[in-house]
């Protein structure tokens, strides 16, 4: 059940926009918004991200930010 436009009708500009907002809103939501509208956030935001993935399955990943970089960042 997307809620407002769906992932796939964005441009990357629209789809990269909207992420960036969901991610600047996600604390607030957490600690203010009813279980309603934090339930609502997290949907929104997994069909977001996923649509990205979907869009760019070869993005680069940063290999601290793999397993096996956070054991060699702390010994």
């Amino acid at each position: 059940m997307t809620m407002g436009i769906d992932p796939r009708e964005l441009t990357d500009d629209d789809l990269f926009r909207e992420l960036r907002h969901l991610h600047q809103t996600r604390t607030d939501a957490l600690m203010h918004g009813s279980e309603g509208a934090l339930a609502r956030h997290t949907i929104r935001t997994e069909e977001l991200e996923r649509e990205y993935r979907q869009r760019y399955p070869d993005r680069h990943v940063d290999a601290d930010r793999l397993r096996s970089g956070a054991r060699s960042r702390h010994g």
